[in-house]
């Protein structure tokens, strides 16, 4: 289904509301008794709305040992004896284990307080020695109640997805492609070049995205995602050449962008 998109000021406004929308949803689950599940990028596009959402957390004096945080991918390389695919060391500033950490939980954890913040055991990676267990996991927590989703600006992978992903794809380690690494040399400034982005990483699927989620919001904002709002705005269903087209087919899409985003996007259709 085409997904109109909503349309916020700017980042922080865009954060505001759905950290809102989030709080809304753990409080609820809270009263209910029963567990809330998150879906978290890495990177740029989700960090107003992490931020936010501590303050939500802190203003509502929330209670977080029963919200799983469920990170999307990390970056992989290989071992020099097995050969085997293993998570980077989660204290490179690239890592995503790290970013999730630091940039998520310990936030959330400083607003909620001392034995309210995320329980051990409720930040959850893909491993890579067998990455098909993080569906049966995630399956078994009942699914994820928001996935938040962020595109690729220049090949709209998602997660760590690219162009091409079949329909059908579960949590697996992928090459990462050259478009994809540019991509997050933007996102992680600790690297240097292209030389140092990993060249593998574990991912959930796009099946894992639509097969498991109660609802998505996929955000984006910013001139340099003018691309991702056009093809994201225009999609009716999956398109394998841009992954992130994906959340088009999952329950209850939403579609965030900022005032900038919008108005590169129709320049460059403009422009076509």
């Amino acid at each position: 289904m085409r997904v109109a998109p909503t349309v916020f000021r700017g980042p922080e406004a865009l954060g505001r509301v759905l950290a809102a929308e989030i709080a809304d949803e753990i409080d609820d689950a809270a009263r209910n008794g029963r567990r809330y599940v998150l879906g978290c990028p890495g990177g740029r596009s989700a960090h107003s709305t992490y931020r936010a959402l501590a303050d939500e957390v802190a203003a509502r004096g929330l209670d977080l040992s029963q919200v799983v945080i469920v990170m999307m991918d990390e970056y992989v390389d290989r071992d020099g004896r097995s050969g085997a695919y293993r998570r980077i060391d989660p204290q490179l500033l690239h890592s995503c284990v790290r970013f999730g950490r630091h940039e998520i939980v310990r936030g959330l954890d400083a607003a909620a307080g001392a034995g309210r913040g995320i329980a051990e055991g409720h930040f959850l990676v893909p491993d890579p020695a067998d990455p098909a267990a993080y569906d049966r996991q995630i399956e078994a927590l009942g699914g994820i109640d928001l996935f938040l989703l962020a595109s690729g600006a220049g090949d709209g992978h998602i997660a760590f997805n690219p162009a091409g992903t079949p329909p059908d794809a579960g949590t697996h380690v992928v090459a990462l492609t050259e478009q994809t690494r540019r991509d997050n040399l933007a996102t992680f400034p600790s690297l240097r070049g292209l030389d140092d982005v990993p060249r593998h990483g574990v991912t959930v699927g796009v099946s894992t995205i639509r097969e498991h989620s109660k609802r998505v919001v996929m955000v984006a904002h910013g001139t340099d995602k003018a691309r991702a709002v056009s093809r994201l705005a225009d999609a009716e269903h999956y398109e394998p050449d841009w992954p992130a087209t994906i959340f088009t087919d999952c329950a209850q899409p939403r579609l965030y962008v900022d005032e900038a985003a919008l108005e590169a996007a129709a320049a460059l259709s403009a422009s076509a």
